[in-house]
């Protein structure tokens, strides 16, 4: 089995035996919050999966996932559920800033590992994971599960189709105006800070759609309003491709009109995402209303495709056991986090543009 990792070199993958690939892949879950919860109705949907841990410090969230999967090995402590040796891989839920930490005990202990996103704080810490991955013939790979969204599958698609031409300028938003919780994402200690809050999902996708080589990245952060909380209360960030290419991304909680979710200018017509006010106040949670703007000023609404649920999980499934590449990899997860740690590095000098190489 192979598996792309390092600088995009590919390593022979031969820990798990033929007896072992035959059989279920037996996962953890560390932390148990939503997106844990996330994690274990995808397992138990998923063929070739099967919950056998999960750990939580707080007793009422393994009472939840045992509501799913009652007879799932509970612990408190994670260390003692990595030693225990009931799982063949981890999903690592926990908050942003012990990623790195939790992903190396796991790796050292030869256990598979799927992370939350953003992958790392840092490109450092994403590069020494992928090092650690590959000398052990191990998988490590993120939850980018924005990239499965229906409205950027289809609208990725038609792109890919050429529907508008070349893109030249993708523009994303996330936001509105409102006060932001005081749980970890908005501590940007924890997070990461805005930019990586929502980036680790937006800048995917627009790196997803534009496979160009990144020329610089300028960021800029703005503290204006909420000062209870130590995210920027607005961020923004564009990167600028070495073919002139633009793309931007913001993360505002003091957007009192907020911008299209998806807004991308193609040399033959434009596609918008807009959100959609059903969804009122958690716009976030359904999918953006696509529209297609042709160039002799028609407007049609695009119908969204079909995708299969727990995609990404079937994607483990292939991969460990058929040796089906996986659509996401660690590498692009890594250049998600260099992007948003240059995009810091400028927004500390007022937008400064900031050269970067990212590695392929």
């Amino acid at each position: 089995m192979r598996w792309a990792s390092r600088s995009g070199e590919s390593v022979e993958f031969t820990l798990m035996s033929k007896a072992k690939m035959s059989k279920s892949i037996r996962i953890g879950l560390l932390a148990y919050g939503a997106i844990g919860h996330e994690h274990n109705l995808a397992v138990q949907a998923t063929n070739g999966l099967e919950l056998t841990a999960v750990c939580d410090t707080n007793p009422d969230r393994i009472v939840a996932a045992k509501e799913l999967a009652p007879d799932v090995a509970s612990f408190s402590d994670a260390l003692t559920m990595l030693d225990s040796g009931t799982l063949d891989l981890v999903v690592i839920s926990t908050p942003p800033n012990s990623h790195y930490a939790w992903a190396k005990e796991a790796l050292q202990r030869n256990i598979h590992v799927v992370l939350e996103k953003p992958m790392a704080l840092t490109a450092e810490e994403c590069d020494e994971l992928m090092a650690l991955a590959a000398q052990k013939d191990l998988l490590l790979v993120v939850y980018q599960n924005r990239r499965f969204d229906a409205d950027f599958v289809t609208m990725s698609s038609k792109i890919r189709e050429g529907l508008i031409g070349d893109v030249f300028q993708y523009d994303c938003f996330v936001g509105g105006y409102s006060k932001p919780c005081t749980y970890w994402h908005s501590n940007a200690e924890v997070s990461g800070g805005a930019i990586f809050d929502w980036g680790s999902h937006f800048i995917d996708q627009i790196l997803t759609v534009i496979p160009d080589t990144v020329s610089h990245v300028s960021g800029q952060n703005h503290k204006r309003v909420w000062m209870h909380a130590t995210n920027a209360d607005h961020a923004q960030v564009t990167i600028t491709f070495a073919s002139g290419v633009q793309a931007s991304f913001v993360n505002s909680d003091l957007a009192a009109a907020r911008k299209p979710k998806f807004y991308v200018l193609g040399t033959k017509g434009a596609i918008v995402g807009d959100w959609d006010p059903a969804a009122e106040p958690a716009v976030a949670d359904l999918p953006a209303i696509l529209t297609l703007h042709s160039s002799d000023g028609s407007i049609s609404t695009i119908d969204l495709d079909v995708v299969q649920p727990y995609a990404f999980h079937a994607s483990l499934v292939d991969f460990l056991h058929n040796q089906v590449p996986m659509s996401v990899q660690a590498l692009q997860s890594r250049n998600v986090v260099a992007i948003m740690e240059a995009a810091e590095r400028s927004a500390v000098s007022n937008a400064t543009p900031v050269s970067l190489s990212l590695k392929n």
